[in-house]
């Protein structure tokens, strides 16, 4: 008998129609899903559909582990506060099919691995708040937004060190106290959620990692992982963690073919 490859659950993001070429659609950068692949997952690519809780609980039903990615900008009504300039661009429907998600995978302790927005709705769920930007919000803020351009496209670029806390789950599979990172967000962690302890630093104190405190393997990073994962041992590392406590929260095993 050997286990199945867990199931991986990976919300999508609405792309806007484009008029006379083609209609609204739900997409995700394939990184994310190569990078879950090669650590031995199954992912399962999940549609915008949170009016339709009943589909999407029966989605959630076939998952061992949800994977929460980047993207565009938490709308700032998910942590009851109003819309300032600096914010950019949401997608509501992926704010709510999130959320949802993930309001069930605290309840039943599913592993959650989450990356740059992905560790800002964990914890946004979890009752925390975030700077809509962080050049207008943080006083003494680095520089955070390392965007890929048509000059630089570049998405691996390491631009600073992250402080990583030893006595953690996140420091134990880095097996480091500072770990270098690319960045590619202008939002981050202003209050920290219940629930969470704070696991990694940028250099201008911005909360950079998150983790449960009961337990749970509930993971966030602000950085992108996956798209070091080719060259840096410690970031497969995090996928492969996620991945082996998806596998073994799975609850049945398949016979071997």
């Amino acid at each position: 008998m050997r286990q199945r490859r867990p199931i991986i659950g990976i919300v999508t993001q609405t792309q806007a129609a484009v008029p006379g070429q083609s209609p609204s659609a739900w997409v995700m950068g394939q990184r994310y899903v190569r990078a879950l692949t090669l650590s031995g997952a199954v992912p399962w690519i999940i549609p915008l559909v949170p009016d339709e809780p009943e589909t999407l609980r029966a989605i959630y039903e076939q998952l061992d582990g949800l994977f929460l990615t980047g993207g565009v900008d938490v709308d700032p009504s998910a942590y009851g506060e109003p819309r300032r300039q600096v914010c950019g661009s949401s997608d509501p429907a992926r704010d709510a099919t999130e959320l949802m998600l993930l309001s069930w995978t605290l309840a039943d302790h599913k592993p959650v691995f989450g990356v740059c927005r992905g560790v800002q709705i964990i914890n946004v769920v979890c009752g925390g708040t975030l700077y809509q930007d962080l050049q207008a919000e943080l006083p003494g803020a680095i520089k955070h937004d390392y965007f890929p351009s048509a000059a630089d496209p570049r998405r691996d670029r390491i631009v600073h060190a992250a402080q990583v806390e030893e006595d953690s789950r996140l420091g134990r599979i880095l097996g480091s106290r500072e770990v270098a990172v690319n960045s590619m967000h202008h939002q981050g962690i202003r209050e920290l959620g219940r629930r969470l302890k704070p696991t990694a630093f940028a250099p201008d104190g911005l909360i950079e990692g998150v983790e449960s405190v009961n337990g749970h393997f509930l993971i966030g990073v602000q950085w992108h992982p996956e798209e070091l994962v080719d060259h840096d041992a410690a970031m497969r590392r995090l996928f492969e963690a996620f991945v082996e406590a998806a596998a073994d929260a799975a609850s049945y095993f398949s016979p071997t073919q």
